[in-house]
């Protein structure tokens, strides 16, 4: 771990060293504003969790997130520490106008590579090293993008034009150039929702959805863009039932399918984030439910509402992270390439514009 950096009290001075002398422990948390209370500082210093979330919420102006970013790295004493967002573009993300642009959905850089794949491959590309130079300047390391999850006819609008494609080897090749363009960027991307839940007729965040395809459907078709990125460095699970797999427990609850399916089949070894454990998809207490999913295989959960009470509890069910899960997250770290010399993002800007016809990353 890095030194330990003094923590920044409410008036903006500093406070005593943050000293941990162990790993942290297995959880990303959010947090309820625009800065951290006093009460949020002393919670973060004291359970030390591996990192943290951003929410639209969070995010007010550019220079609010980079200092709330310093904020949170401070209470845990770690300056890598991992500051997530979910900036997938089109009607998920967390930065938006008028200090950020409004982003196309994945489903637009999907058709236009259908149509062309040379201009949405370029596009695609474009539009990544423009969020990766913007989370980068902010502070933020770990984007939770791209989705991997097939576009369904008829399933649930949770996922709808977050999908690049229906067709597996096109969600595969942009997810691909997607992702390597983050890591070229300094930006560890984030392949979801595993083991691909674009089936779910339901959404997670309301109701637990359950998927009956077959496990040879699912094998041929939705698998197979994680079978393809398997080699990225962090992945992340979902809340969905799939009947042919695990007909009684959710994939974030079930080692069945994260060890049989994730870890052996598709043969994904890096860094597992649980969905949110806040989402109403599962029902429990939540220190319980951290303390399942990480024995299910997880090897960190996410729990997102930045509520304190919520929170406390999971801080006192979880011991330290695995070495095994620390290793892989020094792994994911080894994949990032730090941009070198300047970066005119008015060029890329530009090009995009052409490229999509006038649904540009404009603000």
């Amino acid at each position: 771990m890095s030194d330990p950096k003094p923590s920044v009290d409410a008036n903006g001075g500093t406070a005593q060293k943050v000293v941990h002398d162990r790993r942290p422990l297995p959880v990303i948390f959010g947090c309820s504003g625009t800065s951290l209370t006093s009460e949020e500082r002393r919670f973060f210093s004291a359970a030390d969790p591996f990192g943290f979330i951003l929410f639209q919420r969070n995010c007010e102006t550019p220079d609010q997130v980079r200092w709330l970013i310093k904020e949170l790295r401070q209470t845990v004493g770690r300056d890598d520490a991992p500051v997530l967002i979910d900036q997938e573009g089109g009607r998920v993300v967390r930065l938006q106008p008028p200090y950020w642009p409004k982003q196309p959905a994945a489903r637009v850089f999907g058709s236009m590579y259908e149509r062309d794949p040379e201009w949405g491959a370029e596009a695609t590309e474009r539009y990544a090293r423009l969020v990766a130079d913007e989370l980068l300047w902010l502070g933020i390391n770990v984007n939770c993008a791209p989705v991997l999850d097939l576009f369904i006819e008829g399933a649930s609008s949770a996922i709808g034009d977050r999908a690049i494609s229906a067709k597996p080897g096109v969600v595969a090749a942009l997810a691909r150039l997607w992702a390597e363009t983050f890591l070229a960027h300094g930006i560890l991307p984030v392949i979801k929702h595993m083991p691909g839940h674009g089936r779910i007729r339901s959404d997670p965040h309301l109701v637990l959805p359950v998927i009956d395809a077959t496990r040879a459907i699912l094998e041929s078709e939705d698998f197979i863009p994680f079978e393809l990125l398997k080699d990225l460095p962090i992945g992340m699970n979902s809340h969905a039932v799939f009947t042919a797999l695990d007909p009684s427990l959710p994939v974030s609850l079930s080692s069945t399918v994260q060890e049989d399916i994730i870890r052996e089949l598709i043969g994904f070894d890096g860094l597992l984030f649980s969905d949110d454990l806040a989402m109403k998809a599962l029902e429990g207490e939540p220190g319980d439910l951290a303390k399942r999913a990480l024995g299910a295989g997880a090897d960190v959960v996410l729990y997102c509402t930045g509520k304190l009470a919520e929170m406390k509890p999971i801080a006192e069910a979880l011991e330290p992270m695995s070495a095994e899960a620390w290793g892989r997250w020094e792994y994911a770290k080894s994949m990032v390439k730090m941009p070198v010399g300047s970066y005119n993002p008015q060029e890329d800007n530009a090009r995009l514009d052409v490229l999509l016809g006038g649904l540009a990353y404009t603000s």
